[in-house]
């Protein structure tokens, strides 16, 4: 039987004349990865503030592990690890220092904080680099760093703020190795992100906010089981006839024809159907099939259906926030 650790109720911020996040609900299993997913601006950083105590909400009501997550701050931090989307850290104290600082935060005693501090330069790989000056790591590399200061205390739950956005593709490889590492050995997480595809690996439940707003929040493998019978088809033709596209609408009612290139064509058929009635169509109209594949539903093909935001908006935002 699952249990909440986090429960969230009608929890709202208001920024002047901008509410930032409107009545949001939502709960958090012990054990799960779960993740707010949706673009710059959407409440995900605003969210993960007032649960963290970073920002007091304007109305509503938060618990976490059974404490007054408004109230019972205090005791609330000692339960939680914190990785906020910029690094923390002090850039001229070296990877080491900067560990054994967070740890004496913590109320660690002195062997107890150093053995942690060298225990996490070795599990992160950042041994060899312990005695660089924080400002001296690569973008990775500072991103590891700050996992393991939100860490450093043995946290029963971890808080993510976009763990990977801005890092070379491999040091992002690992970082969600060591999420995975973190919740296989016991401790929740909550994380944001906008990488799609990154949700999609990691999580078991994900909500999707938009505007403030959570427009729906389920399990990965639920999202996905709704829309399994959606599914595309496309064909790569040998060459290229400009009118094909009229003729398949004749010949196929009900189907959805899109021309992606001169020789490439998707098909979104409203039920589920084979390939070789397509096969016979382009072999009959003389446009033999160089390829042809079947293109599963992603949860970034959820994401868009469910909030209406193209990818490619997303996509933008991650670069735009790499530079």
């Amino acid at each position: 039987m699952s249990t909440s650790i986090i429960e969230v109720n009608n929890l709202s911020k208001q920024f002047g004349d901008f509410q930032a996040v409107k009545e949001v609900n939502f709960t958090v299993e012990q054990g799960e990865i779960f993740a707010f997913l949706g673009p710059n601006g959407a409440g995900k950083t605003t969210t993960i503030n007032m649960l963290t105590g970073l920002a007091k909400p304007t109305s509503g009501s938060i618990r976490i592990a059974g404490h007054d997550g408004i109230k019972d701050m205090k005791r609330v931090q000692q339960l939680i690890g914190i990785v906020p989307d910029e690094s923390n850290l002090y850039a001229d104290l070296s990877g080491y220092d900067n560990l054994v600082f967070c740890a004496s935060l913590y109320g660690m005693g002195k062997n107890k904080r150093e053995e942690r501090a060298k225990q996490l330069l070795e599990e992160f790989g950042l041994a060899d680099t312990g005695k660089r000056p924080f400002k001296a790591y690569s973008k990775g590399m500072k991103r590891k760093l700050t996992i393991a200061a939100g860490i450093i205390h043995a946290p029963t739950i971890l808080f993510l703020d976009e763990p990977t956005t801005g890092i070379d593709v491999e040091s992002a490889r690992q970082i969600r190795r060591l999420v995975k590492n973190l919740n296989e050995s016991g401790t929740t997480i909550f994380l944001t992100t906008h990488y799609i595809e990154e949700a999609e690996r990691l999580c078991t439940r994900v909500g999707f906010i938009v505007e403030g707003k959570v427009v729906r929040i389920d399990r990965v493998v639920n999202l996905m089981k709704d829309y399994k019978k959606e599914y595309t088809i496309e064909f790569t033709l040998e060459n290229h006839d400009p009118s094909l596209q009229e003729t398949m609408d004749q010949a196929f009612p009900g189907v959805r024809v899109e021309q992606i290139s001169n020789q490439k064509f998707r098909v979104i058929p409203q039920e589920k159907i084979g390939v070789a009635p397509f096969i016979k169509f382009f072999e009959d109209s003389h446009k033999p099939v160089y390829e042809a594949r079947i293109i599963r539903p992603t949860l970034e093909d959820v994401f868009v259906k469910i909030t209406g935001i193209e990818i490619a908006n997303m996509k933008k935002e991650k670069e735009g926030k790499k530079k």
